[in-house]
């Protein structure tokens, strides 16, 4: 295919997405299957194409005074791309598949030529209803902040300490362009290519295969690391979901002690087998909803590690679609989830024992507001800052630019460049 007709593909899938309010990845993998001449290259420059558009759409149809998929799919190619408008209309007239030509408006704003002011939400390509609160956090950097959180995501890799070390993986996958990350001492990372660029397919290589190396954002593996786990400890991974952050866990403590896995959703647990016995874990024992109860536990763990359910703000860099589907009621809807699995959570925790709360928002309603409401509900926790862990844990790193006086962490992706994560840690009085 021509660029011309991968303008086109982009254009009809993003117009699905929108009025048939369809996840995008299932509207890419249903073009593909009705599109069988493209090919794998093809299909990238269109999905890139699409999810490009999406992480823009605010502050493009700002640019271009039309929010239809047409006007942001081809400034995304002209513009965010920087293919430049004489090539975009070239494109458009040479290729028989193509769009309609480019209209005088279209060219006029494509050119610069009468853009309109645009708002700071749009500007930041955030969604409005959420702007207030994200200006309140971030101040003066909301935009950049915003901005980042429109960029295209690495592909992060968490080195499995049990079988490898980071030397040992960048060296067997150096072809992929792998470098150690800036602030995770077991991470690595391939940075995302630019317009049509293809990733390498990282889960097709032996070292993966051999469970040397995750797919694991950085800001995870820190949230993970700081959550300290040790050897022999008694740990609850409380909403495991898939077993990142279990493996993350269950390396930090070499194999040693206890470690529980354990969630809701039992369809959501289900590929953690298979991720266990590829990274060599042998100290977890999965607790399925369906078939048992955590009952012997409670009283029992030194950790309980909560990665709660969130409105997912801080990883709209790699869900750009979730950004735009994402509604108010959904944020009340999950800080009541949140503080029912806090409040479930705790139970477990013996005297002295820890309780980690992570999520991937940005959102202070998820974040320091709910361990504000949960320390005022449970007299008999305190929080435990993580600056004096952060010296420990990663000497010589500064600390990040969001970490509160009381000691939570909130990574972003314009000041640590990685996903939006937060942390906190809390302690049962003795």
């Amino acid at each position: 295919m021509k660029d011309g007709g991968r303008l086109a593909a982009a254009i009809e899938v993003l117009t699905e997405v929108e009025n048939r309010h369809r996840p995008v990845q299932a509207s890419l993998k249903d073009w593909g299957t009705s599109h069988r001449f493209a090919g794998s290259g093809d299909r990238t420059a269109i999905g890139n194409l699409v999810f490009d558009a999406l992480r823009n759409r605010a502050s493009l149809a700002a640019l271009m005074k039309d929010t239809s998929p047409r006007a942001v799919v081809l400034a995304t190619y002209a513009l965010t791309w920087e293919k430049g408008l004489e090539a975009l209309a070239q494109v458009l007239e040479q290729d028989r598949h193509a769009p309609e030509p480019l209209t005088p408006g279209e060219t006029e704003s494509l050119a610069g030529k009468g853009a309109a002011e645009m708002t700071h939400w749009e500007q930041a390509d955030i969604p409005q209803w959420v702007w207030p609160e994200f200006e309140a956090l971030f101040g003066v950097d909301a935009v950049r902040e915003g901005n980042a959180l429109a960029t295209r995501a690495p592909i992060d890799l968490r080195v499995n300490t049990l079988k490898a070390d980071r030397d040992k993986v960048l060296k067997r996958i150096s072809h992929t362009g792998a470098a150690p990350t800036k602030l995770s001492p077991i991470g690595a990372r391939i940075v995302a290519k630019p317009g049509p660029g293809r990733l390498p397919h990282i889960q097709a290589e032996e070292g993966f295969q051999k469970g040397w190396f995750e797919l694991q954002d950085e800001a995870s593996q820190l949230a993970a690391s700081l959550a300290q786990a040790k050897p022999g400890e008694q740990v609850l991974d409380y909403c495991a979901g898939g077993g990142g952050k279990t493996l993350a866990l269950a390396a930090s403590m070499q194999n040693k002690g206890q470690l529980y896995a354990y969630d809701a959703d039992r369809l959501r647990l289900a590929p953690i087998h298979e991720r266990l016995k590829r990274a060599g874990v042998r100290n977890i024992q999965v607790r399925d909803p369906a078939s048992s109860t955590l009952e012997d536990l409670k009283g029992q763990m030194d950790l309980v590690f909560i990665d709660a359910p969130c409105t997912g703000t801080g990883v709209w860099r790699r869900r750009p679609d979730s950004k735009w589907r994402l509604a108010e009621k959904a944020l009340g809807d999950r800080i009541e989830d949140q503080r029912t699995v806090l409040q479930r959570a705790r139970d477990y925790v013996k005297a002295g024992g820890r309780l980690a709360y992570v999520t991937c928002s940005l959102l202070p309603q998820e974040n320091q507001h709910q361990i504000d409401w949960f320390l005022k509900e449970n007299a008999d926790f305190e929080l435990v800052s993580l600056s004096e862990s952060w010296k420990d844990l990663f000497p010589g790193q500064p600390q990040p630019k969001y970490a509160s006086p009381r000691g939570e962490m909130l990574f972003t992706p314009a000041s640590t460049d990685t996903d939006g994560f937060f942390v906190a840690l809390l302690k049962r009085r003795s």
